[in-house]
């Protein structure tokens, strides 16, 4: 295991380089999204990972349940847009930076996850953004140091994966998923595609989830396998995508978010 920091790779372009105004950013996003009811904390969370100006909002609806949280640990898990990858694999490094600061990598739950069938490749890590995005939603959600671990997902069937999320729980351990939707359809065609998705979620059904629905496929099936075992309740929190906030309506991603209730 390399004992280096894994620096920024999508600040300035996904999200702002200067911390100050990244901070302003996220919290104004948090405070827009915070619930009118009070939060339910859950097991785990499903959010979108595009840059901030077409996905942020609908992610600030997950991460604003976390206010006030006991979390320690964080399980990230996303897909692999770079490298080509069978199963999943975890960063080897130390901890990962972002404009906000460091986040120290978990030891415990990485040695876990290897256990757990995962394998270390800082490859699939190196450029992948589906988790990067994430980290300054928890560094401002979250009131406490936390450490991480981010697993990069390729192709998998949901039960595995679902082991894996299972064998790195805990009282203290959020999960968050890392996916995008429907990609490049018009907007009525992807509010279509995307509901239809969003049902299949919310029933806990992964096996009506195709791999053209969401580019975070293999995670999403694995949470979904895992709260159909637990009989676990899924809540929609919100459902858009880039013609609602800031795209072109003739050619749109897809954008979901959903909490998943012990």
């Amino acid at each position: 295991m390399t004992e280096r920091t894994r620096s920024p790779v999508v600040a300035g372009a996904f999200y702002p380089a200067d911390p100050d105004e990244l901070a302003v950013l996220v919290d104004r996003l948090l405070r827009e999204a915070r619930p009118a009811e009070p939060a339910v904390r859950p097991r785990a969370l499903i959010v979108p990972h595009a840059g901030y100006e077409y996905s942020g909002p609908v992610a600030a609806s997950a991460y604003a349940l976390l206010g006030g949280a006991s979390i320690s640990h964080v399980v990230l898990l996303g897909p692999a847009h770079f490298v080509p990858l069978g199963g999943a694999t975890v960063s080897g490094t130390a901890a990962w930076a972002t404009p906000l600061g460091h986040v120290p990598i978990d030891d415990d739950l990485r040695a876990r996850a290897v256990d757990a069938g995962a394998r270390m490749n800082d490859r699939a890590h190196e450029l992948e953004h589906s988790l990067e995005v994430q980290l300054p939603f928890l560094q401002r959600a979250l009131t406490a140091p936390f450490t991480v671990v981010p697993i990069v997902v390729g192709a998998s069937e949901a039960a595995p994966i679902g082991d894996l999320i299972d064998a790195l729980g805990g009282p203290d351990t959020l999960v968050v998923i890392s996916t995008d939707l429907s990609h490049y359809h018009d907007a009525a065609t992807a509010r279509r595609l995307d509901r239809r998705t969003a049902d299949a979620v919310l029933a806990c059904d992964p096996g009506s989830i195709g791999p053209e629905d969401a580019c975070g496929v293999f995670a999403l099936r694995g949470i979904v396998e895992l709260a159909r075992r637990r009989s676990c309740q899924i809540r929609l929190l919100d459902l858009r995508n880039s013609a609602d906030t800031a795209g072109d309506p003739g050619r749109v991603v897809g954008y979901g978010a959903f909490a998943v209730d012990a």
